[in-house]
Protein backbone atom coordinates (compact mmCIF):
# COMPACT_ATOMS: atom_id res chain seq x y z
CA UNK A 1 0.00 0.00 0.00
CA UNK A 2 1.72 3.26 -0.90
CA UNK A 3 1.96 5.92 1.54
CA UNK A 4 0.72 9.24 -0.37
CA UNK A 5 2.28 11.66 2.66
CA UNK A 6 5.37 9.86 2.54
CA UNK A 7 5.75 9.74 -1.50
CA UNK A 8 4.88 13.23 -1.30
CA UNK A 9 7.62 14.05 1.16
CA UNK A 10 10.01 12.03 -1.13
CA UNK A 11 9.07 14.28 -3.84
CA UNK A 12 9.16 17.20 -3.10
CA UNK A 13 12.65 16.68 -0.93
CA UNK A 14 14.21 14.96 -4.03
CA UNK A 15 13.25 18.38 -6.39
CA UNK A 16 15.56 20.48 -4.15
CA UNK A 17 18.32 18.70 -5.46
CA UNK A 18 18.06 20.01 -8.54
CA UNK A 19 18.75 23.72 -9.99
CA UNK A 20 15.26 25.60 -10.72
CA UNK A 21 13.37 22.43 -9.00
CA UNK A 22 11.19 24.16 -6.91
CA UNK A 23 10.01 26.03 -10.09
CA UNK A 24 7.13 23.50 -10.31
CA UNK A 25 5.49 26.06 -7.63
CA UNK A 26 5.76 28.51 -9.92
CA UNK A 27 3.78 26.95 -12.61
CA UNK A 28 1.39 29.30 -14.37
CA UNK A 29 -0.85 26.78 -15.68
CA UNK A 30 -0.42 28.21 -19.46
CA UNK A 31 -0.31 24.55 -20.49
CA UNK A 32 2.33 24.95 -23.59
CA UNK A 33 4.02 21.68 -22.04
CA UNK A 34 1.24 19.35 -22.20
CA UNK A 35 0.25 21.00 -25.59
CA UNK A 36 4.39 20.30 -26.86
CA UNK A 37 4.25 16.75 -25.38
CA UNK A 38 4.50 13.95 -27.95
CA UNK A 39 2.44 11.64 -25.69
CA UNK A 40 -0.29 14.39 -24.61
CA UNK A 41 -3.06 12.47 -26.34
CA UNK A 42 -2.21 9.46 -24.48
CA UNK A 43 -1.11 10.45 -21.14
CA UNK A 44 -3.23 10.48 -17.94
CA UNK A 45 -1.04 13.08 -16.61
CA UNK A 46 0.12 16.11 -19.56
CA UNK A 47 3.12 17.59 -17.62
CA UNK A 48 0.54 20.42 -17.08
CA UNK A 49 -1.50 18.43 -15.58
CA UNK A 50 1.72 16.49 -13.31
CA UNK A 51 2.64 19.86 -11.66
CA UNK A 52 -1.13 20.30 -10.78
CA UNK A 53 -1.57 17.02 -9.10
CA UNK A 54 1.43 17.36 -7.19
CA UNK A 55 0.44 20.83 -6.03
CA UNK A 56 -2.56 19.15 -4.89
CA UNK A 57 -0.58 17.27 -2.87
CA UNK A 58 -1.55 13.46 -5.41
CA UNK A 59 1.63 12.13 -6.56
CA UNK A 60 0.65 8.98 -5.48
CA UNK A 61 -2.09 9.17 -8.59
CA UNK A 62 1.14 10.19 -10.95
CA UNK A 63 3.11 7.64 -10.19
CA UNK A 64 0.86 4.80 -10.00
CA UNK A 65 -0.89 6.28 -13.77
CA UNK A 66 1.04 5.29 -17.10
CA UNK A 67 2.26 8.88 -16.83
CA UNK A 68 5.81 9.06 -15.72
CA UNK A 69 6.91 6.19 -18.50
CA UNK A 70 4.85 8.07 -20.96
CA UNK A 71 7.71 10.51 -21.84
CA UNK A 72 10.30 10.61 -25.24
CA UNK A 73 12.28 13.07 -22.62
CA UNK A 74 12.55 15.22 -25.80
CA UNK A 75 12.83 18.46 -23.89
CA UNK A 76 10.15 20.39 -25.47
CA UNK A 77 7.95 21.07 -22.87
CA UNK A 78 11.30 22.36 -21.16
CA UNK A 79 12.37 24.19 -23.08
CA UNK A 80 9.00 26.57 -24.09
CA UNK A 81 8.60 26.34 -20.45
CA UNK A 82 8.07 30.30 -19.12
CA UNK A 83 8.46 29.61 -15.82
CA UNK A 84 11.60 27.66 -16.54
CA UNK A 85 10.50 24.56 -14.53
CA UNK A 86 12.97 21.34 -15.35
CA UNK A 87 10.15 19.05 -16.20
CA UNK A 88 12.41 16.89 -18.52
CA UNK A 89 15.79 16.49 -16.37
CA UNK A 90 13.71 16.73 -12.64
CA UNK A 91 10.30 16.52 -12.52
CA UNK A 92 9.43 13.46 -15.07
CA UNK A 93 12.93 11.70 -13.32
CA UNK A 94 12.03 12.02 -9.80
CA UNK A 95 8.50 10.73 -10.43
CA UNK A 96 10.27 7.97 -12.16
CA UNK A 97 12.43 6.93 -9.35
CA UNK A 98 9.40 7.46 -6.79
CA UNK A 99 7.54 4.44 -9.78
CA UNK A 100 9.95 2.32 -9.27
CA UNK A 101 10.28 2.60 -5.71
CA UNK A 102 6.77 2.70 -4.96
CA UNK A 103 4.73 1.58 -7.66
CA UNK A 104 5.37 -0.38 -11.09
CA UNK A 105 8.09 0.13 -14.21
CA UNK A 106 8.28 -1.22 -17.81
CA UNK A 107 9.65 -4.93 -17.81
CA UNK A 108 11.89 -4.30 -20.56
CA UNK A 109 13.34 -1.16 -18.37
CA UNK A 110 13.99 -2.75 -15.41
CA UNK A 111 15.93 -5.48 -17.45
CA UNK A 112 17.80 -2.93 -19.31
CA UNK A 113 18.99 -1.18 -16.01
CA UNK A 114 20.07 -4.47 -14.75
CA UNK A 115 22.01 -5.14 -17.41
CA UNK A 116 23.79 -1.72 -17.25
CA UNK A 117 24.76 -2.34 -13.66
CA UNK A 118 25.83 -6.25 -14.23
CA UNK A 119 27.36 -6.02 -17.80
CA UNK A 120 28.16 -2.26 -18.09
CA UNK A 121 25.90 -2.13 -21.17
CA UNK A 122 21.66 -2.17 -21.65
CA UNK A 123 21.91 -4.96 -23.96
CA UNK A 124 23.67 -7.82 -21.24
CA UNK A 125 26.24 -8.37 -23.96
CA UNK A 126 29.63 -9.37 -23.05
CA UNK A 127 31.72 -6.23 -22.96
CA UNK A 128 34.54 -8.26 -25.23
CA UNK A 129 32.11 -8.07 -27.72
CA UNK A 130 32.06 -3.70 -27.61
CA UNK A 131 35.12 -3.46 -30.53
CA UNK A 132 33.42 -6.19 -33.28
CA UNK A 133 31.86 -3.15 -34.87
CA UNK A 134 35.67 -2.66 -36.05
CA UNK A 135 35.98 -5.82 -37.43
CA UNK A 136 36.16 -5.68 -41.38
CA UNK A 137 36.88 -1.96 -41.89
CA UNK A 138 40.14 -2.66 -43.82
CA UNK A 139 42.09 -0.96 -41.12
CA UNK A 140 42.84 -1.22 -37.48
CA UNK A 141 40.66 1.16 -35.42
CA UNK A 142 43.27 1.79 -32.54
CA UNK A 143 41.98 0.02 -29.29
CA UNK A 144 43.74 2.08 -26.60
CA UNK A 145 45.96 1.06 -23.67
CA UNK A 146 46.54 2.69 -20.44
CA UNK A 147 48.60 6.16 -20.88
CA UNK A 148 48.21 6.23 -24.72
CA UNK A 149 47.35 9.60 -26.42
CA UNK A 150 45.12 10.50 -29.12
CA UNK A 151 43.45 13.78 -30.33
CA UNK A 152 39.79 12.12 -30.19
CA UNK A 153 38.78 9.26 -27.82
CA UNK A 154 35.93 7.77 -29.69
CA UNK A 155 33.27 7.08 -27.63
CA UNK A 156 30.67 4.80 -29.19
CA UNK A 157 28.39 3.81 -26.57
CA UNK A 158 25.65 0.94 -26.44
CA UNK A 159 23.85 1.10 -29.42
CA UNK A 160 26.69 2.20 -31.88
CA UNK A 161 28.39 -1.38 -30.22
CA UNK A 162 25.89 -3.63 -29.68
CA UNK A 163 22.98 -3.21 -32.33
CA UNK A 164 23.24 -4.04 -35.69
CA UNK A 165 21.86 -0.68 -37.53
CA UNK A 166 23.81 1.14 -35.41
CA UNK A 167 26.94 -0.25 -35.82
CA UNK A 168 26.88 0.33 -39.46
CA UNK A 169 26.70 4.09 -39.00
CA UNK A 170 29.92 3.56 -35.85
CA UNK A 171 31.66 2.03 -38.83
CA UNK A 172 30.46 4.99 -41.58
CA UNK A 173 31.74 7.49 -39.09
CA UNK A 174 35.30 6.04 -38.56
CA UNK A 175 36.16 5.50 -42.03
CA UNK A 176 35.56 9.35 -42.66
CA UNK A 177 37.70 9.52 -39.69
CA UNK A 178 40.66 7.36 -41.22
CA UNK A 179 40.26 9.24 -44.52
CA UNK A 180 40.79 12.65 -42.82
CA UNK A 181 43.75 11.39 -40.67
CA UNK A 182 41.69 11.96 -37.98
CA UNK A 183 43.50 10.65 -34.78
CA UNK A 184 40.89 8.61 -32.75
CA UNK A 185 40.78 5.59 -30.57
CA UNK A 186 38.38 3.16 -28.90
CA UNK A 187 38.38 2.06 -25.19
CA UNK A 188 37.19 -1.21 -26.32
CA UNK A 189 35.65 -3.68 -23.70
CA UNK A 190 36.93 -0.47 -21.12
CA UNK A 191 34.17 1.12 -22.67
CA UNK A 192 31.09 1.23 -20.24
CA UNK A 193 27.40 2.86 -21.05
CA UNK A 194 27.48 6.62 -21.05
CA UNK A 195 24.36 6.11 -19.02
CA UNK A 196 21.93 9.50 -20.08
CA UNK A 197 18.85 7.22 -20.50
CA UNK A 198 19.50 5.82 -17.47
CA UNK A 199 19.65 9.44 -15.63
CA UNK A 200 16.14 10.03 -17.74
CA UNK A 201 14.86 7.24 -16.29
CA UNK A 202 15.08 8.20 -13.35
CA UNK A 203 17.89 6.05 -12.03
CA UNK A 204 20.25 8.48 -10.24
CA UNK A 205 21.97 6.34 -8.10
CA UNK A 206 23.24 4.05 -10.67
CA UNK A 207 23.93 7.09 -13.48
CA UNK A 208 26.04 8.34 -10.75
CA UNK A 209 28.02 5.27 -10.21
CA UNK A 210 28.24 5.05 -13.99
CA UNK A 211 29.81 8.34 -14.46
CA UNK A 212 32.04 8.45 -11.42
CA UNK A 213 32.93 4.57 -12.89
CA UNK A 214 33.29 6.27 -16.69
CA UNK A 215 35.57 9.48 -15.44
CA UNK A 216 38.37 7.42 -13.37
CA UNK A 217 38.78 4.70 -16.54
CA UNK A 218 38.97 8.03 -18.32
CA UNK A 219 41.77 9.25 -16.53
CA UNK A 220 43.97 6.17 -17.49
CA UNK A 221 44.67 7.70 -21.01
CA UNK A 222 45.60 10.72 -22.80
CA UNK A 223 43.52 12.52 -25.46
CA UNK A 224 42.39 16.33 -26.32
CA UNK A 225 38.71 15.52 -27.04
CA UNK A 226 35.76 13.08 -26.52
CA UNK A 227 33.97 12.44 -29.64
CA UNK A 228 31.09 10.45 -30.10
CA UNK A 229 27.91 9.85 -32.30
CA UNK A 230 25.38 9.58 -30.15
CA UNK A 231 23.85 12.70 -28.62
CA UNK A 232 22.70 11.26 -25.41
CA UNK A 233 26.03 10.51 -24.61
CA UNK A 234 27.11 13.56 -26.29
CA UNK A 235 24.81 15.35 -23.41
CA UNK A 236 25.63 13.50 -20.34
CA UNK A 237 29.40 13.85 -21.06
CA UNK A 238 29.41 17.63 -21.65
CA UNK A 239 26.58 18.34 -19.50
CA UNK A 240 26.05 16.11 -16.81
CA UNK A 241 29.66 14.74 -16.07
CA UNK A 242 30.90 18.35 -14.83
CA UNK A 243 28.79 17.46 -11.86
CA UNK A 244 31.63 15.01 -10.46
CA UNK A 245 34.51 16.99 -12.13
CA UNK A 246 34.55 16.18 -15.81
CA UNK A 247 36.38 18.98 -17.42
CA UNK A 248 37.07 17.19 -21.10
CA UNK A 249 35.61 18.77 -24.61
CA UNK A 250 33.04 17.00 -26.17
CA UNK A 251 32.50 16.97 -29.53
CA UNK A 252 29.51 15.22 -32.06
CA UNK A 253 30.81 13.93 -34.64
CA UNK A 254 29.16 16.42 -37.10
CA UNK A 255 30.99 19.44 -35.30
CA UNK A 256 34.29 17.36 -36.77
CA UNK A 257 33.31 16.90 -40.12
CA UNK A 258 31.73 20.38 -40.19
CA UNK A 259 35.46 21.69 -39.41
CA UNK A 260 36.21 19.32 -42.20
CA UNK A 261 34.42 20.09 -44.97
CA UNK A 262 36.75 21.50 -47.01
CA UNK A 263 38.51 18.22 -47.37
CA UNK A 264 35.59 15.87 -47.75
CA UNK A 265 34.42 18.09 -50.50
CA UNK A 266 37.13 17.27 -52.52
CA UNK A 267 36.40 13.86 -52.19
CA UNK A 268 32.42 13.94 -53.03
CA UNK A 269 30.98 13.63 -56.29
CA UNK A 270 26.69 14.44 -57.10
CA UNK A 271 23.94 12.20 -55.94
CA UNK A 272 20.89 12.77 -57.33
CA UNK A 273 18.64 12.54 -53.75
CA UNK A 274 15.86 15.24 -52.32
CA UNK A 275 16.45 14.63 -49.46
CA UNK A 276 15.14 16.12 -45.64
CA UNK A 277 16.97 15.95 -41.95
CA UNK A 278 15.41 15.31 -38.86
CA UNK A 279 17.27 17.48 -36.00
CA UNK A 280 17.98 14.33 -32.65
CA UNK A 281 16.48 16.38 -29.61
CA UNK A 282 19.70 15.80 -27.43
CA UNK A 283 21.98 17.32 -30.26
CA UNK A 284 19.70 20.02 -31.17
CA UNK A 285 17.27 21.75 -28.68
CA UNK A 286 19.05 20.49 -25.90
CA UNK A 287 22.62 21.43 -27.40
CA UNK A 288 22.21 23.59 -30.08
CA UNK A 289 23.96 21.95 -32.64
CA UNK A 290 21.93 23.11 -35.57
CA UNK A 291 23.63 24.42 -37.74
CA UNK A 292 26.81 22.03 -38.61
CA UNK A 293 24.72 18.95 -40.21
CA UNK A 294 22.83 21.22 -42.39
CA UNK A 295 25.64 22.66 -43.47
CA UNK A 296 27.25 18.99 -44.53
CA UNK A 297 24.24 17.74 -45.92
CA UNK A 298 24.14 21.23 -48.06
CA UNK A 299 27.59 20.76 -49.02
CA UNK A 300 27.20 17.35 -50.99
CA UNK A 301 27.15 18.18 -54.63
CA UNK A 302 23.67 17.00 -56.41
CA UNK A 303 21.35 17.06 -53.33
CA UNK A 304 18.13 18.65 -52.89
CA UNK A 305 17.46 19.70 -49.27
CA UNK A 306 14.14 20.64 -48.24
CA UNK A 307 12.97 20.94 -44.27
CA UNK A 308 10.28 19.31 -42.91
CA UNK A 309 7.60 21.39 -40.99
CA UNK A 310 8.66 20.64 -37.78
CA UNK A 311 12.75 21.33 -37.53
CA UNK A 312 15.41 23.00 -35.75
CA UNK A 313 13.97 23.69 -31.94
CA UNK A 314 10.36 22.69 -32.47
CA UNK A 315 11.62 19.25 -34.27
CA UNK A 316 9.39 16.27 -33.57
CA UNK A 317 10.99 13.54 -31.42
CA UNK A 318 11.73 10.08 -32.28
CA UNK A 319 10.10 8.77 -29.40
CA UNK A 320 13.29 6.35 -28.12
CA UNK A 321 14.90 9.08 -25.59
CA UNK A 322 14.95 8.42 -21.71
CA UNK A 323 15.02 4.88 -22.34
CA UNK A 324 11.39 4.75 -25.07
CA UNK A 325 13.62 2.67 -27.07
CA UNK A 326 14.27 -0.07 -24.57
CA UNK A 327 10.10 -0.32 -23.30
CA UNK A 328 8.25 0.41 -26.92
CA UNK A 329 6.13 -2.78 -26.00
CA UNK A 330 4.38 -1.06 -23.16
CA UNK A 331 4.42 2.28 -24.82
CA UNK A 332 2.31 0.62 -27.62
CA UNK A 333 -0.49 -0.59 -25.27
CA UNK A 334 -1.18 3.35 -25.07
CA UNK A 335 -0.18 5.16 -27.91
CA UNK A 336 -2.37 4.66 -31.16
CA UNK A 337 0.13 6.40 -33.43
CA UNK A 338 4.19 6.47 -31.84
CA UNK A 339 6.38 9.63 -32.61
CA UNK A 340 8.61 7.85 -35.15
CA UNK A 341 5.67 6.53 -37.19
CA UNK A 342 4.13 10.45 -37.11
CA UNK A 343 7.80 11.76 -38.14
CA UNK A 344 8.33 9.81 -40.97
CA UNK A 345 4.87 10.66 -42.64
CA UNK A 346 6.22 14.74 -42.18
CA UNK A 347 9.50 13.71 -43.74
CA UNK A 348 7.48 11.59 -46.33
CA UNK A 349 5.38 14.73 -47.39
CA UNK A 350 8.04 17.08 -48.45
CA UNK A 351 8.87 14.98 -51.23
CA UNK A 352 11.97 13.67 -49.75
CA UNK A 353 13.05 9.97 -50.57
CA UNK A 354 16.05 10.43 -47.93
CA UNK A 355 15.25 10.85 -43.92
CA UNK A 356 18.58 12.03 -42.79
CA UNK A 357 19.69 11.43 -39.45
CA UNK A 358 22.64 12.00 -37.18
CA UNK A 359 21.67 9.43 -34.22
CA UNK A 360 21.64 6.24 -34.09
CA UNK A 361 18.40 5.69 -32.40
CA UNK A 362 17.36 7.94 -34.67
CA UNK A 363 18.07 5.73 -37.50
CA UNK A 364 16.52 2.50 -35.69
CA UNK A 365 13.76 4.00 -34.66
CA UNK A 366 12.64 5.43 -38.12
CA UNK A 367 13.59 2.30 -39.90
CA UNK A 368 11.12 0.16 -38.09
CA UNK A 369 8.31 3.61 -38.32
CA UNK A 370 8.71 3.54 -42.33
CA UNK A 371 8.20 -0.36 -42.41
CA UNK A 372 4.73 -0.07 -40.23
CA UNK A 373 3.58 3.21 -42.05
CA UNK A 374 4.18 2.43 -45.77
CA UNK A 375 6.73 4.05 -46.89
CA UNK A 376 8.92 1.32 -47.24
CA UNK A 377 10.81 1.58 -50.99
CA UNK A 378 9.77 4.81 -50.65
CA UNK A 379 11.74 6.82 -48.18
CA UNK A 380 15.60 5.80 -47.02
CA UNK A 381 16.54 6.68 -43.61
CA UNK A 382 20.25 6.85 -43.27
CA UNK A 383 23.00 8.86 -41.21
CA UNK A 384 24.90 11.93 -42.62
CA UNK A 385 28.04 10.00 -42.48
CA UNK A 386 26.63 7.10 -44.49
CA UNK A 387 25.19 9.33 -47.19
CA UNK A 388 28.88 11.40 -47.23
CA UNK A 389 30.48 7.62 -47.30
CA UNK A 390 27.75 7.00 -50.64
CA UNK A 391 28.72 10.70 -52.21
CA UNK A 392 32.74 9.81 -52.08
CA UNK A 393 32.03 6.12 -53.46
CA UNK A 394 29.74 5.93 -55.66
CA UNK A 395 29.49 9.05 -57.20
CA UNK A 396 26.37 9.28 -60.17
Amino acid sequence: MINPTEVLQSFEGRMKDFIDGENFRKCIQCGICGGSCPFGFYTDFTPRRMITATRAELVNEIIESNAPWLCTSCNLCTSRCPSRIPITDALIPVLRELAMNYSHLPDELGQALTNIHRMGNSFGESNRKRAKWSEGLGFDVKILKKGEHVDYLFIVDDFGSFDLRAQEITRSVARLFKMLGIDFGILGERERSIGDHVRLAGEFGLFEEIARSNINEFRNYSFENIVTLDPHAYNSLKNEYRRYGFQSNVMHYTQILSERLQDLMKLMHPLNYTVTYHDPCYLGRKNGIYDEPRKIIESIPGIKFVEMYRNRENSYCCGGGGGGIWYDSYIRKFVKTRPAEERVIEAGKTGANVLLVSCPIDAIMFEDAVKVTGLEGRLRVMDISELILESIGKGV
